[in-house]
């Protein structure tokens, strides 16, 4: 099998994110991490850092009924209004679809969260990882990014909580679900190596 498009699903600092990362450069693919924030507001007409307030976080019950209700008023009376204040998680959510959608059509890409294993589920040349590590490990990985004082096991269940809401919300599915994934594999210590674990399970169409 060859595989077009690589998703990778990681726990907060397990440290898949620079696994996508070394993945993409070595193979010569497009990387949609954090490139992917400017894509959405592009397409979206908005500032990146409005786009990073619903990036993988599901926005709360209050804060959307209100934005809900601000529209509504605005059709009423006929006013059009700014594009930031119509941007919420359900476009931002249709935006990433799309992108993802197109992203694999182009194919050689690696995707960093976002859903991606949801909406290419049914792609047999896609190849789906989920990249977890143990707690001390993430604990010692994340003391190096950051600030210092922070609560790190709190914000790593924080972190996990939302991307697991997010998933479950959005696509009905249980984040860390196997079932999902041709490959969950455990980052330990060496990032390096996990990322040519991966490729060699690429490579092999595991």
């Amino acid at each position: 099998m060859d595989y077009r498009l690589l998703t990778v699903s990681r726990e907060f600092g397990s440290g898949g994110g620079r696994i996508a990362q070394s993945i993409a450069k070595r193979l010569g693919w497009k990387l949609l991490d954090g490139a992917l924030i400017g894509e959405i507001a592009c397409a979206a007409h908005v500032d990146a850092g409005i786009v990073s307030r619903f990036d993988e976080h599901v926005e709360g019950w209050l804060s959307r009924m209100n934005r809900q209700a601000m529209r509504g008023a605005a059709m009423a009376a006929g006013v059009a209004l700014q594009q930031e204040k119509c941007f919420d998680q359900d476009v931002m959510t249709d935006l990433t679809r799309q992108i993802i959608e197109h992203a694999y059509e182009a194919g050689n890409c690696v995707i960093v969260g976002r859903g991606a294993q949801c909406i290419l589920q049914s792609k047999a040349d896609v190849f789906h990882v989920f990249v977890y590590a143990p707690l001390r490990v993430r604990i010692h990985r994340l003391r190096t990014r950051l600030e210092p004082g922070a609560q790190i096991e709190q914000r790593i269940r924080d972190v996990d909580a939302e991307r697991a809401h997010y998933l479950k919300l959005r696509f009905g599915k249980e984040w860390n679900n196997p079932h999902l994934y041709d490959l969950m594999i455990s980052s330990g210590e060496d990032e390096e190596q996990t990322a040519r674990v991966i490729e060699f399970a690429m490579s092999r169409g595991m």
